[in-house]
């Protein structure tokens, strides 16, 4: 589909955040709508109580970055945010289950108070980016590999500008900035020499708006028998600019670990080993896409590559109402979000018990 109504749709997603900047009240003004189960406007109350997550920081106000701190109240917002609906990027990376310190839907309904609402939340870039693998073509010393790169938003062309890497055992090698009108090709040139496998990973901005920005991973074989499947030998949970690495195997060796942003890349300081884990120290880019961490490795002889990304998303956390349209009341609100001055594509399902 052609990329002409992408522009309208930036310029209003940029709209919406002013709009709703002028909206936005404290938590005093909407915390009626929270206790008020008696409201008759359904939509009105399950509206503002998205916004009341939002819009909050919770109690206390740092436990995105305090895995020990007790919960009290549940609330997505930044600690002193320079504006509304600018979100913490550790409560946010918390709602990921993979994460090793991430909140149990148990301990978000109970700090919400709201003992007749149900609520699912996804947290995503506002545009997708996705990697196919197309052709390879094996010569006497190299690989060329050719990758097909989509950018769009519900099916929709995104104009963009594209920043590659390939990361293998004792190789990184970062690609050139490419224009994309939502359909590209690049090709990857890896030596026979270097062994498998490897990962591919392009970030995107959005040409009119370099604040919204997407990203995507792709693992191929490359001189291996096959890729590993995210998590096989790693579990990667980013907390407070920490980077925790859990072993699945004890006989886990790792052997780099680093940080990839569209404009900057860095290898990880490593600040803690044991037998079952070591920590990394994230650097704190500035950069409005998330970061991407990779950490490689062996496992015996089996080399391996994990990622993740911070903040921790896509994400989807809480109750799945997909399948209570016949039993509940379901309502879908969107909102434009900040996280380190990215933006991105928030959306609530609240539900509750039909009348």
């Amino acid at each position: 589909m052609p990329a002409i109504s992408i522009d309208t749709f930036f310029a209003c997603s940029l709209m919406v955040i002013l709009a709703l900047s002028a909206m936005a009240g404290t938590s005093k003004m909407l915390y009626p709508y929270i206790n008020n189960a008696s409201n008759q406007n359904i939509p009105e109350r399950f509206r503002e109580i998205s916004r009341y997550i939002l819009l909050t920081t919770g109690t206390p106000s740092s436990w995105g970055q305090n895995p020990e701190a007790m919960l009290e109240t549940f609330g997505l917002a930044k600690a002193e945010a320079e504006s509304p609906y600018e979100l913490d990027i550790d409560k946010v990376s918390r709602l990921n289950s993979e994460n090793l310190y991430a909140l149990s839907y148990a301990q978000i309904f109970t700090t919400l108070k709201m003992s007749d609402v149900s609520f699912q939340i996804e947290i995503k870039p506002i545009f997708e980016v996705s990697i196919n693998l197309t052709a390879a073509f094996n010569e006497s010393n190299e690989t060329v590999y050719q990758f097909e790169i989509l950018t769009e938003d519900q099916g929709v062309a995104v104009e963009t500008n594209l920043k590659g890497y390939v990361i293998a055992e004792n190789y990184v090698e970062a690609t050139s900035v490419y224009a994309s009108n939502g359909r590209t090709s690049l090709n990857v040139t890896l030596p026979n020499t270097v062994e498998g496998p490897a990962l591919f990973v392009v970030f995107a901005k959005a040409t009119c708006n370099s604040r919204m920005a997407s990203f995507d991973v792709y693992t191929f074989a490359h001189n291996s028998a096959h890729p590993n499947s995210k998590g096989t030998f790693l579990r990667l949970s980013p907390l407070n600019y920490v980077l925790n690495a859990s072993f699945v195997y004890p006989e886990t060796v790792l052997s780099n670990a680093y940080a990839l942003t569209f404009d900057y890349n860095s290898t990880l300081t490593q600040i803690t080993s044991s037998n079952q884990s070591a920590a990394f120290q994230i650097p704190q880019f500035r950069e409005s896409n998330p970061t991407v961490l990779i950490v490689t490795g062996l496992n015996v002889t089996t080399f391996f590559t994990e990622w993740v990304a911070y903040p921790q998303i896509p994400l989807q956390a809480g109750a799945n109402l997909s399948n209570s349209l016949v039993i509940s009341n379901v309502f879908v609100y969107t909102y434009t979000v900040t996280i380190d001055s990215g933006l991105y594509k928030c959306t609530f399902w609240l539900g509750g018990p039909k009348e």
